[in-house]
């Protein structure tokens, strides 16, 4: 499922206009961005938890050159399901 298709299916559940459910949709997946990217958070209880983590700057190699290459430390986004959520895929 795409993007598009995530759209349509809550327009059609929930009786919204495809419009409507574009800015849902879209604002949902924003406030998640901007969460994470200030620090915090999302818990959605049944669903599961979107939060982020670091990750230290290590030592890595080109393969081509096998020249040894400097990777960065970041910050990664990562989504650890609910309960609810791992009952309802493993049926």
């Amino acid at each position: 499922m795409n993007k598009q298709d995530l759209i349509a299916a809550v327009a059609d559940a929930s009786s919204l206009s495809k419009n409507d459910a574009t800015a849902a949709v879209d604002a949902t997946l924003d406030v998640i961005t901007e969460t994470l990217a200030g620090g915090g958070e999302v818990r959605l209880v049944g669903f599961g938890t979107f939060s982020t983590s670091q990750r230290a700057a290590s030592t890595g190699r080109n393969p081509r050159t096998g020249e040894a290459i400097q990777i960065p430390a970041s910050t990664q986004a990562k989504f650890k399901a609910g309960k609810a959520m791992k009952d309802a895929v493993n049926k």
